[in-house]
């Protein structure tokens, strides 16, 4: 392995990234027109470096929130429309409250948490909901077609967040449309949620007031190319969003930064790189639920099948406080590799989860080995000592998605780390002989899924065809890794084949659709084909039935796979 990372992490310097993050600290950059001139900015850095750039201008389909209010009782209270809310003069209804629990870590921030009691059509129906919680597409979904007119999200503090309130990801297609939200939404924060709660107790009304502009807009993307010298045509994509809500510092002017510099420094050594690296920067992050990598996806969509290695997403890092690793988004089969190199650049242990779907991880349909989203976070204990509650980025400060994420958010050491972690996983995977993900972990994982499950379905449904496929694919992929640890395995053809077992495992594992459409942007389950199978032992006799219809179908899927990835892993041992 042609390994130069201490040399080429000697080179990162804090200063370009910085000048980047105070320019963007003044610049809010969440309308389209601001979000194309932030873009400028980028390229002229970019191109002051002397790295060349090149700037790709899709057709987006996004969301723009400008204002919203609640009114009721005599009063207007404060809120935000999220992004893909109907807008609305002055929509009218009963209140009725639907209790939820706020999420503790970001590892549940997007699970269903309303009280299931007080989910029915006939307690929703043509009335204004409230409930805790932020305005996430699954439970503002459910909301809608129970028949709720309206929502109105209380927020856990005294700010209100902004964000988004499509399932849908990306620029919707034709069957995609069925579920654009045809309800408004608004957000409010606690103090004045909690009187808007006590009013629904007694029966009270209230008035959404909602303002969007939804439609299409020309964005710029700009994209870097950095040509590694043995394998050119293959390439790491590293990538994070630079529209942001308001001025975003640590959501994501840290990231963007961050990848400047990266940028910088690679190309510098260009002639390091035995595999390229590309880089790309999304707009429609937050006004279109990841419409810009959503586009790139598809647009390149052969290309990254053909070629990507892995992705890195890069999100909120450099921000105050964030003194660990915990809670970062990976892939099994790379969290090893991940731990290793975040221990060697930075003394820590690291801690990863599974990948929620979110985060501009648009790729897991193709199928690419995927790692970060999340950068580094404060501790638990900062966390309790400030008196914050989860949120979904800005290292766990609560100015996240507000008007509040501003300069002092970022912390110049802890991007400085930050930046050296991306740049060496990106560097390693990039130099690596033979690519360092290994699918004995996933293939372990798998058992376990497969075990969980078989439990709550105990007698009523048999894993054990899926179970058998997840062992055989296990012994295959032992005498694999064994074959390349002793060098009996061509460097190339072992990386092709860990390569082509991301395009079959990672689908099989974090979708539900076909390759190269795009799931919602709700939770998915390890093997969801077969998730259903720990419902079994709970599910009413009348349903019972299309349930089992289901999961034979389901594993079919999964053995399917399974088998097809063994043959592959035995072909290349062959």
């Amino acid at each position: 392995m042609l390994d130069n990372l201490r040399t080429v992490l000697d080179d990162v310097t804090i200063d370009a990234p910085w000048e980047l993050t105070e320019v963007f600290s003044k610049f809010p950059r969440w309308k389209p027109e601001d979000v194309n001139a932030s873009c400028d900015m980028m390229v002229e850095r970019l191109k002051r470096h002397g790295v060349p750039v090149t700037v790709l201008e899709p057709e987006l389909y996004l969301s723009i929130p400008y204002e919203a209010a609640v009114k009721a009782a005599g009063r207007t209270y404060r809120a935000k429309p999220p992004a893909y809310s109907r807008t609305t003069a002055g929509l009218e209804g009963e209140l009725v409250y639907v209790p939820a629990a706020y999420s503790k870590s970001v590892s549940t921030l997007f699970q269903k948490n309303q009280d299931p009691n007080a989910m029915s059509a006939e307690r929703l129906r043509g009335k204004i909901v409230i409930s805790e919680g932020f305005a996430f597409p699954q439970k503002m979904r459910e909301f809608e077609e129970l028949g709720a007119i309206g929502v109105i999200a209380v927020n856990p503090g005294v700010d209100i967040h902004w964000g988004i309130c499509t399932s849908i990801w990306g620029t919707p297609d034709l069957d995609d449309l069925p579920r654009k939200p045809g309800i408004p939404v608004a957000a409010v924060n606690n103090p004045d949620g909690q009187a808007l709660i006590e009013l629904a107790a007694k029966g009270g009304k209230a008035t959404i007031v909602t303002r969007l502009d939804e439609g299409w807009f020309r964005q710029k993307l700009p994209v870097v190319e950095i040509k590694g010298r043995e394998q050119p045509e293959k390439f790491v994509l590293l990538h994070g969003h630079y529209d942001s809500w308001d001025v975003g510092v640590g959501d994501n002017a840290t990231g963007n930064a961050t990848m400047l510099e990266i940028a910088r420094v690679l190309w510098k050594h260009r002639d390091k790189l035995k595999r390229s690296v590309r880089l790309a920067w999304w707009p429609g992050h937050s006004t279109g639920r990841y419409a810009g990598s959503t586009w790139f996806a598809d647009q390149f969509a052969i290309d990254l099948d053909e070629n990507c290695v892995a992705q890195l997403n890069c999100d909120s890092p450099g921000c105050r406080w964030a003194t660990e690793f915990k809670d970062i988004s990976w892939m099994k089969e790379a969290e090893a590799f991940a731990q290793a190199v975040i221990k060697e650049v930075t003394g820590q242990d690291a801690h990863g989860e599974r990948p929620h779907r979110a985060g501009d991880y648009s790729f897991n349909n193709i199928g690419l080995s995927s790692l970060m989203m999340l950068s580094s976070t404060m501790k638990v204990e900062k966390r309790e000592e400030m008196g914050y509650y989860a949120v979904g980025g800005c290292g766990g400060n609560i100015a996240w998605h507000t008007e509040n994420d501003t300069l002092e958010i970022a912390d110049r050491d802890i991007m400085l780390r930050d930046i050296k972690v991306y740049l060496g996983l990106c560097l390693r995977i990039a130099n690596a002989d033979v690519l360092p993900f290994d699918w004995r972990a996933i293939a372990g994982e798998f058992l376990e899924t497969i075990a969980k499950y078989q439990k709550g379905a105990g007698a009523a449904f048999d894993l054990g065809p899926a179970r058998a496929a997840a062992e055989g694919l296990k012994a295959s992929l032992d005498r694999f890794h064994a074959a390349i640890a002793a060098k009996n395995v061509p460097a190339r053809r072992a990386s092709d084949t860990i390569q082509a077992l991301a395009r079959i495992l990672v689908p099989v594992n974090h979708t539900r659709g076909p390759r190269f459409r795009h799931d919602p942007a709700t939770p998915v389950q390890p093997l969801p084909a077969i998730a259903l199978a720990a419902e079994l032992g709970g599910m009413p006799a009348e349903t019972r039935g299309f349930a089992l219809t289901t999961l034979r179908r389901g594993q079919n899927r999964v053995v399917a796979a399974l088998r097809e990835a063994t043959r592959l892993v035995d072909g290349a041992l062959a």
